[in-house]
């Protein structure tokens, strides 16, 4: 099997590489890589990954990276996806996340290639869900709040569209928030983590700096989203459209408290209006009986352990 990794070079998408080789045999794992991405994340399984160069808003480097692997399973991973930050960049999300897309589908229909297409979305879709319709199910119309939410969503349809018109096999994926070591500190289970080590390693004052910490959210651990991956490639249904998620909802303040019970260090925690989102989801918590019920998936990694592994993991990186 023969396989490609758009974002191969990112948080999940380094994960992702990882569980392939480890985990399934036979597995030939590409990965499209922009000519200016790092490939740290990547340093244990390197030499085992064929890269090929490409980006998705260059729709010839697309053809040429798809020519050359010539994969059955495609994962599309590479997104712009920070959902804070996309209110400073709205037209980098809606041309890498959507109009990227499209390059990736065309590609894929004008090569004619035979490819089954896992799509990373986001629950973040659905927007503001009122509390007597949680934990939300794959039927619940899209209700975006952020330019991030937008892009994915149109990203979704489109993958929709091109089953329907074109019968490309797309299995779109609707992620809760997945977190774990090696996620950027753009993120807020990481952004505390990394801010609890550098208080221990004395490299920043003992504050530690937080936004809304009511918001209430789905927390999957990233390697039981990869798994979510290959379940989709293997199981899912083509045209289909899957929750990823845990049906447990937490808020921001809960993981904080129990992230800083992991440490000896006093902290003094400190209200940053910065942090603050122009629009915000009070909760998101997912259903994801049709996905369990269509590939067997469940989420095995407690959630306790996936906190202390990230908080080891900015250890390990502010000693560095």
């Amino acid at each position: 099997m023969r396989v490609l990794i758009t974002g191969i070079t990112g948080f999940v998408g380094s994960h992702l590489a990882e569980y392939l080789l480890s985990a399934q045999s036979e597995v030939e794992v590409f990965g499209l890589r922009r000519w200016r991405s790092v490939t740290d994340e990547l340093a244990g399984v390197l030499p085992l990954v064929r890269l090929v160069d490409g980006d998705l808003l260059d729709p010839a480097s697309l053809q040429r990276a798809l020519a050359a692997s010539r994969p059955t399973v495609i994962y599309h991973l590479a997104a712009s996806s920070s959902v804070a930050s996309s209110w400073d960049t709205p037209s980098e999300m809606i041309q890498v996340n959507t109009l990227g897309t499209l390059h990736l589908l065309e590609a894929v229909r004008q090569l004619d290639l035979d490819a089954v297409l896992v799509m990373a979305g986001s629950a973040e879709c659905y927007g503001a869900v009122p509390a007597g319709s949680l934990p939300v199910k794959e039927g619940r119309p899209f209700a975006p709040v952020s330019p991030y939410a937008v892009s994915k969503a149109a990203a979704d349809m489109l993958g929709y569209q091109y089953f329907q018109t074109f019968r490309l096999r797309t299995v779109r994926l609707r992620l809760f928030n997945h977190f774990g070591p090696r996620q950027s500190d753009r993120f807020v289970i990481s952004a505390f983590a990394r801010q609890i080590a550098e208080i221990e390693a004395e490299k920043r004052p003992p504050q530690l700096h937080v936004g809304n910490l009511e918001a209430r959210r789905d927390f999957v651990d990233v390697r039981d989203v990869v798994r979510a991956y290959w379940l989709a490639s293997s199981a899912g249904e083509p045209g289909a459209a899957y929750n990823v998620a845990t049906g447990q909802v937490r808020s921001i303040r809960e993981v904080l408290d129990h992230l800083l019970s992991l440490s000896e260090a006093v902290v003094e925690v400190v209200f940053d209006p910065g942090r603050l989102r122009p629009a915000d989801i009070p909760e998101l918590v997912g259903d994801a009986k049709l996905f369990r019920q269509a590939t067997g998936w469940q989420p095995t990694v407690a959630f306790e352990q996936s906190l202390y592994d990230c908080l080891a993991y900015w250890r390990r990186r502010v000693h560095r």
